[in-house]
């Protein structure tokens, strides 16, 4: 029953995060008007079989999408973490990564009001998740974000401002360790997703990516399994 109550309550914060994705980079409130149709403008509900109930208007597959792989998400979590400090940090770290990746996706940027609230909820994370200190969390929010702002300055631009804010403020949740291990993973994926979009000729070469989709997916990684690697690797290191 426990598994059942995680996943719905993801959808349902699945169904906010699809009000966030689409007001966000329009610079209107998700807070005080409801959800509604983006062609009528009628308040909806959560579950729409694909159509507005009142101007049949077509809806995005985003929108289930968004709410079953948040659903999905924050039971994955739970099935690592179990009821616990990290379950509520880490899954709120999640939704926030669906936001900004979706946002990144289309619009080409990763909003500033997304990742100061992400900052703010690392600190208090961190403040009752007795496995990381402050210390580490200092430490997490310069560990790839200097390099990457360093990176920027050196490309003259070729480095956003969002992606160096949103390693800064993963950075607080994670620590120096986890945060450096999803930069090396974006990195990772962005390269081999690229390298076959330009193979398939849906891209060009000089052609500009986003990379927060990337930087959320290597995030994502880490926060579950980034742990594990690192004392694998260890191991591996010190029997070699």
């Amino acid at each position: 029953m426990m598994h059942l109550f995680i996943f719905v309550l993801g959808l349902i914060i699945g169904s906010f995060l699809n009000v966030c994705i689409h007001r966000i980079p329009l610079g209107q409130t998700v807070v005080t008007t409801p959800s509604h149709c983006p062609e009528c403008k009628k308040r909806i509900n959560i579950l729409l079989r694909g159509k507005c109930r009142f101007c049949k208007q077509k809806i995005s597959i985003r929108y289930p999408l968004v709410e079953l792989l948040n659903g999905a998400v924050c039971l994955w979590i739970y099935s690592i973490y179990g009821m616990s400090v990290q379950l509520a940090g880490l899954a709120f770290l999640a939704s926030a990564l669906i936001v900004i990746a979706f946002i990144d996706y289309a619009h080409r940027i990763i909003p500033n009001r997304i990742v100061i609230v992400m900052l703010a909820a690392g600190i208090v994370y961190v403040y009752f998740n007795p496995y990381i200190t402050y210390g580490d969390a200092l430490l997490g929010f310069f560990a790839a974000s200097l390099p990457l702002l360093i990176l920027a300055v050196l490309s003259n631009g070729g480095m956003g401002g969002g992606d160096i804010k949103l390693m800064a403020a993963a950075g607080v949740f994670l620590g120096w360790k986890l945060i450096l291990l999803s930069l090396v993973f974006a990195s990772i994926i962005g390269s081999f997703i690229g390298i076959i979009l330009i193979l398939l000729k849906i891209i060009k070469r000089e052609d500009p990516i986003p990379f927060g989709p990337f930087l959320s997916a290597g995030i994502f990684i880490s926060m579950l399994y980034g742990q594990k690697i690192i004392e694998w690797y260890l191991r591996f290191y010190k029997l070699s």
